[in-house]
């Protein structure tokens, strides 16, 4: 497995998506996101994931279970699961942020253009990670080529089998 290795604020800065998921894994998920002057991600609660942010270029703000906190370039945040939390861009510039989903949240390489695509689509975590583990892909191998293979049967026992041969002695 090679995990995922990256220079996070060249990433989130290069990246010109709302949402863009990096790298996914069964137990937590890398995203940048960019967030247009005034634009906001929404009021969001996740009951079952905390989920972490970093500012990577611009400023804005988080509301945390209604708490407001400016936020700027190097402010980290962590939402838990359960609160009800937003993150605005009240910059004059695009807010560039990456964030982290514990567990998953998004299908694995998911890219929402605007936050309009990102509100129209119903996408969530399916399951499916960056880089499965190497058992799993043996496994998923060995199903895809048992499937393929016609079933073997032991032979039915006949009576010529069955009968004790000519041969034979006591």
């Amino acid at each position: 497995m090679k995990g995922f290795v990256d220079d996070i604020e060249d990433a989130a800065i290069r990246n010109s998506n709302f949402r863009q998921v990096l790298y996914t894994s069964e137990r937590l998920q890398l995203v940048v996101m960019a967030l247009e002057p005034g634009e906001d991600i929404g009021e969001e609660v996740h009951r079952d994931r905390d989920q972490f942010f970093r500012v990577e270029k611009g400023k804005g703000e988080i509301w945390i279970d209604g708490s407001r906190t400016k936020i700027r370039k190097n402010s980290a945040m962590i939402v838990p699961a359960g609160a009800r939390h937003n993150v605005v861009n009240s910059g004059g510039k695009v807010l560039r942020l990456a964030t982290i989903y514990a567990p998953p949240e998004h299908q694995d390489a998911i890219v929402h253009l605007t936050r309009a695509d990102a509100q129209a689509s119903e996408e969530h975590f399916d399951g499916t990670v960056t880089e499965p583990k190497p058992k799993a892909k043996a496994k998923a191998k060995a199903k895809v080529k048992a499937k393929q293979q016609p079933r073997k049967t032991k032979p039915a026992a006949t009576p010529s089998s069955t009968k004790a041969s000519s041969t034979d002695t006591d």
